[in-house]
């Protein structure tokens, strides 16, 4: 049997008020290999090794074996390894990188077929969602809309750094917090905000960092993460567009590429137990490989 290894990127959801619908891709990674059968069906390595199985409930190969039974085929008789960059529970579609990972993997070695998009409705279905997912398979700025995702070329004139907290934040706790019902103007706010946001940072129009900025669920998820809260407050008071990356607690912050002392501002007031990295967005999305002989090397 051949073997194959998927690259999948990290991705930075909502972009303030883009909620549910908005994300971009960006350089931080998941791979993971297809080996011949062991006792153990998955090996980790790198961020989260320590927390996720390594047995069949493992994500990328429960993706990987989704991917199987919507082709109506038998998983193949492999292993897996997995090492992963992306820190987990912190708002950077981690969980995402690894579905897509496993359903990349499956198309691949199966050679059994699919469209981006079915792969993307089975990586969502697993891990819930479908603007991570897009991101990750596509790369790039993604927006999805009735299930259907499209993608933009993020502008280079702008680059991603990404603050990431010590501590974790579950997902579904942060969605409890979110309010049922929104008032009009609101909503209504958050869509201009919304187009902005997408026009600036595909390069459509100018780029205004006040308009990354969420009044609907953002208030209520800040609230419940105060060390976040106050640290997009005091990049947004400095002229940084901030925003929590998903559901957090990890906060983007996108900045002007060709300014040298952004960084350096950022770090100035970012808390001395958070990693900052300075990322780039990336465009290829998920990528598979034929491996040959020396296996991951």
């Amino acid at each position: 049997m051949q073997h194959f290894a998927a690259r999948v990127p990290a991705s930075c959801a909502n972009l303030g008020p883009g909620f549910d619908a908005f994300a971009v891709a960006v350089d931080l990674s998941l791979e993971a290999w297809t080996t011949e059968p062991t006792e153990q069906r998955v090996t980790t390595e790198g961020e989260g090794s320590d927390d996720v199985p390594t047995d069949e409930d493992n994500l990328v190969w429960r993706a990987l074996t989704a991917y199987c039974a919507w082709a109506g085929i038998s998983p193949p008789a492999v292993s897996l390894r997995v090492r992963s960059d992306i820190p987990q529970e912190r708002g950077l579609g981690s969980s995402a990188a690894a579905a897509v990972a496993g359903v990349v993997l499956g198309r691949a070695v199966t050679g059994a077929g699919g469209r981006d998009t079915d792969l993307a409705a089975l990586a969502a279905d697993l891990e819930g969602h479908a603007d991570n997912a897009a991101a990750a398979l596509l790369g790039g700025l993604c927006v999805v809309v009735d299930g259907r995702s499209h993608r933009f070329e993020p502008t280079r004139a702008l680059r991603p750094v990404v603050c990431v907290p010590p501590t974790r934040s579950s997902t579904a706790e942060a969605r409890s917090r979110l309010p049922s019902q929104v008032p009009l103007a609101q909503a209504t706010a958050n869509a201009g905000r919304a187009a902005l946001v997408l026009a600036g940072l595909s390069g459509a129009g100018a780029w205004d960092p006040a308009v990354m900025r969420d009044w609907l669920v953002e208030p209520a998820r800040l609230a419940g993460l105060p060390a976040s809260g106050a640290l997009v407050e005091r990049l947004r008071s400095s002229g940084v567009g901030a925003c929590l990356s998903g559901a957090g607690p990890s906060v983007l912050a996108v900045v002007d590429a060709a300014d040298a002392q952004a960084l350096e501002r950022i770090l100035a007031v970012t808390p001395a137990d958070w990693r900052v990295l300075a990322l780039g967005w990336n465009g290829a999305g998920a990528r598979v490989r034929l491996l040959g002989d020396q296996l991951g090397e």
